[in-house]
């Protein structure tokens, strides 16, 4: 990156510039230019389309490589142009978990005889807009987190505005008012994967934004900023994710139309006994799934409930921890829910968790050692 910089010290070049040049992709080629420019070994110009030239230092830093930690860049070594001409069956077969940004595993599922991210994986390659939908905590998010290590993300809900996606103007630290480009432009001009979560709590006037970066034209027009054309970059891929219980939820047909590829996304069961979580609180899930898809019931513990009992189980017990599984249930829901925990693990009853009668100062139990210990000791 430096040395092609120190080569052209006249040019201001893009990052779609220099990957298409080098080679490599886009999230690498972005990672590699900012770290230039952290280190003052390059300059940058320019927010939405960002441009980098060289400096009196670049020169010396093309001399010396620098190996940067491993996951820094994304995996995606390939140029975005290049990745359509690999045939599919040479991909290789993602099945081991895969860490993701924040560290957490995701533990791949199959999809159409693949596994999941490898799927998605596909998708993108044919530029094949994936919608991905099903109950909130079934692991819609953290697919597309572990299938796209470039991914940008935008949290859907009823007061996104057209700014949240495209950018607007904002005040910097002169006091000065800068156009400050969003998550849209930046993955199309970087040509990165981004998630729209949550899209159908998205008003479809705001969502219609997005749409002609998605189609044939690859592009959009900023009208806040001077009427900017911006053009999508190889490698720019659009999902999307839909809980279709939630309130306010609606699946447009202009937005289903826009995603050629539909998929629906539920709990492995499976999964969550070989994370070890307590098989009876995974049986009470499996029968209130059933409940729920035959209409009798609206909610029922997903894989994000029950990797969230385990940890509480871990901290407080497994009284505690049945207690919040029902207290987290929807209100309507709840007796339901206790229901089948009481059926399932034996207990007598079983109601949300809540705070009991006020500790007196005697009832509080000094750890061994503790200053009050001692004095009661000595008192003796």
């Amino acid at each position: 990156m430096a040395r092609l910089l120190a080569d052209r010290p006249a040019d201001a070049l893009t990052i779609g510039e220099m990957a298409r040049q080098l080679g490599h992709s886009h999230g690498a080629v972005r990672n590699a230019a900012l770290t230039l420019v952290t280190r003052g070994e390059a300059d940058q110009s320019g927010t939405g389309q960002p441009e980098f030239r060289a400096n009196a230092k670049t020169a010396a830093a093309a001399q010396t490589a620098v190996i940067s930690p491993p996951g820094t860049h994304s995996p995606r070594a390939q140029a975005a142009t290049a990745r359509t001409t690999i045939l599919a069956a040479a991909t290789p077969r993602q099945t081991g978990p895969i860490r993701r940004a924040g560290g957490q595993l995701y533990h791949p599922r199959e999809l159409a005889d693949l596994p999941d991210v490898e799927a998605l994986n596909r998708l993108r390659d044919a530029d094949v807009p994936v919608l991905l939908y099903g109950p909130p905590g079934t692991g819609k998010t953290s697919l597309v987190e572990a299938a796209f290590p470039d991914l940008l993300t935008v949290a859907g809900d009823g007061d996104t505005t057209v700014g949240d996606l495209i950018g607007e103007y904002t005040q910097d630290d002169g006091g000065n008012y800068v156009f400050q480009y969003g998550p849209l432009v930046t993955a199309m001009t970087e040509g990165r994967a981004l998630l729209i979560d949550d899209a159908t709590l998205i008003s479809p006037k705001v969502l219609a934004a997005l749409y002609p970066a998605m189609d044939g034209r690859r592009q959009i027009q900023v009208k806040a900023h001077m009427g900017e054309t911006i053009k999508a970059e190889p490698g720019f891929y659009v999902a999307a994710g839909h809980n279709p219980g939630v309130h306010g939820a609606v699946l447009t047909e202009a937005l289903a139309s826009r995603f050629s590829v539909q998929i629906q996304i539920g709990t492995d069961y499976d999964l969550a006994l070989a994370l070890k979580i307590d098989a009876r609180v995974v049986r009470v899930a499996r029968h209130l799934s059933r409940q729920v898809e035959l209409g009798e019931l609206g909610w029922a513990p997903q894989l994000r409930e029950l990797l969230s009992y385990q940890k509480t189980e871990a901290v407080l017990g497994t009284k505690a921890a049945l207690a919040n599984l029902v207290g987290i249930a929807p209100v309507e829901d709840r007796d339901a829910v206790a229901a089948a925990v009481i059926k399932a693990v034996g207990v007598k009853e079983v109601a949300p968790l809540t705070l009991g009668k006020q500790l007196s100062a005697s009832a509080v139990r000094q750890p061994p050692g503790s200053a009050g210990s001692a004095h009661r000791g000595r008192s003796r």
